[in-house]
């Protein structure tokens, strides 16, 4: 037979599209033809797969071998296609049977010697050929991270010599189980009870924890900003299932997934130096940033006025909706983006403005300009906003004997599924009608809301936020309606913006 198809996938934005992988040959003077917009990494699998072939005691057709990745209009980019391409040639020329081909899928890297080196996007693309009824063979080093997609028949290889033993009948892959995660019992997280003092800010750390709001954390250098945003994973509450596995693919994408890590939440922290396409992604094949390497856990944005405002600017889209969009000349790619940003920030450049002992020197105008780094339309859109004050000597010096995460967790559990059981989804993710429906206060925190929006000049989007901050309190406290004191202390977080 001159002519053998294999079943592939290959990968845009976080969809796996089939890529049926064809290859004939013919007569003529010998050559290796790759079309179907193969990029470079595609087209040197030519000289990859003729020394693996080689290597593995199989010869190589002294033929001209055309190999087709259709659809044509898909772009095909990395090593995934070693070994399908190897395959093909190797049924087309008669040297293994095709007639196994149909039933399986094949995805992986080949290295001169014939063995098989893991891949990126191995779990998006075993997501994706779930409804097909085929087994997918992945290296063995990208098996285990697939088979947590579940509904697949995962089939693990080392070598080209082990699948093609597979195909012919002469030996049989071992099947990739999922391991069952350990139970999420929070243990493994940063605990909050180690920060000291701060009865404020971890209320308000509670608060974003049950409803998924925003967080912006405001105050002198050393106050204790950052251990408070690396303790709100553990504040969360355990992972669902598909958040997980979305969280997971999207990691496996940049190759940072690790199968130890399922089921815990991400925590992201790219330094203020970081580009646009570090933050949003992008690239000539567009690949996902830190805002969707965050998705389903926590972005922090430490000192967050010394990012480029443009990059800023870009998390306006993705806090809006969850996702975000890449748009180059040649290609255009989403990500899932929702997660929750935890910023940073001092008070002025120097980081001691108001400082009772005198040590801040920077003018006004100094502190103006810094601040005004952060757009109106970027702290509307960020659910709380807190001051984080310097703690005395005598607080630093006492033993920590805040609430442990533990504790915090139960409280931010119940919420949450008072939440779901209501309305299915966190109160930060409610729409403007949802807020309507669900969200309607009593009369005298109606009265207290109106006269919150004169007195603070709050927009109609600070408005709504500021009544799902209240809906969340209320949950936190079991309270079934918006009460007056809900919306008192959700107003005392909506104040950095407008000093």
């Amino acid at each position: 037979m001159s002519l053998a198809i294999v079943h592939s996938r290959g990968l845009d934005g976080l969809s796996a599209p089939e890529v049926a992988v064809e290859v004939h040959l013919a007569g003529g003077l010998p050559s290796v033809t790759l079309v179907g917009l193969p990029d470079t990494e595609v087209k040197e699998a030519r000289d990859r797969v003729r020394a693996a072939l080689q290597n593995s005691g199989f010869s190589f057709p002294g033929k001209r071998i055309t190999v087709n990745l259709a659809p044509a209009d898909l772009p095909k980019e990395s090593g995934r296609f070693d070994l399908p391409i190897a395959l093909g040639i190797l049924a087309a020329s008669g040297q293994i049977p095709d007639s196994a081909l149909a039933d399986h899928e094949f995805a992986g890297e080949l290295s001169l010697s014939g063995e098989l080196r893991p891949i990126r996007g191995a779990l998006a693309m075993v997501l994706a050929a779930g409804d097909r009824g085929r087994s997918f063979v992945l290296p063995e080093g990208s098996a285990r991270e697939a088979a947590l997609a579940g509904g697949v028949r995962v089939l693990t290889a080392r070598n080209l010599l082990e699948v093609c033993a597979h195909l012919t009948g002469q030996g049989s892959l071992a099947e990739c189980l999922a391991s069952d995660a350990a139970p999420d019992d929070g243990s493994h997280y940063l605990d909050l009870a180690d920060v000291r003092g701060q009865a404020q800010a971890k209320r308000a750390l509670e608060i974003a924890a049950a409803g998924a709001h925003s967080i912006l954390l405001a105050g002198p250098p050393g106050t204790g900003k950052s251990m408070l945003a690396s303790r709100l994973p553990g504040l969360l509450p355990p992972m669902t299932l598909a958040a997980a596995l979305e969280s997971a693919a999207v990691l496996s994408l940049a190759g940072l997934f690790r199968t130890e890590l399922f089921r815990r939440y991400p925590y992201r922290a790219p330094h203020h130096t970081a580009s646009s396409a570090a933050l949003v992604g992008g690239g000539s094949v567009p690949r996902p940033g830190e805002i969707s390497l965050a998705h389903q856990g926590v972005l922090f944005l430490d000192e967050i006025p010394e990012f480029d405002r443009r990059v800023l600017e870009a998390l306006r889209e993705p806090l809006d909706s969850g996702r975000i969009h890449i748009s180059r000349a040649a290609r255009q790619a989403e990500f899932p983006a929702q997660f929750q940003l935890v910023a940073a920030m001092n008070p002025c450049p120097c980081g001691y403005h108001g400082d009772p002992g005198g040590r801040c020197r920077c003018t006004v105008e100094q502190v103006r300009r810094y601040r005004s780094r952060l757009s109106g339309p970027l702290l509307d859109r960020i659910d709380l906003q807190i001051e984080v004050p310097a703690l005395p000597a005598e607080a630093l010096q006492q033993a920590a004997d805040g609430e442990a995460s533990i504790v915090v967790r139960a409280r931010v559990v119940q919420a949450r599924e008072r939440q779901l059981a209501r309305q299915e989804k966190a109160n930060a993710r409610l729409t403007t009608r949802e807020v309507d429906q669900f969200c309607q206060p009593e009369a005298a925190a109606a009265a207290l809301l109106k006269h919150a929006i004169r007195r603070f000049d709050l927009s109609a989007r600070a408005y709504h936020r500021l009544l799902k901050i209240a809906r969340t309190i209320a949950d936190i406290t079991g309270v079934g309606t918006i009460e007056a004191q809900h919306v008192a202390e959700a107003v005392q977080y909506r104040r950095i913006a407008k000093e």
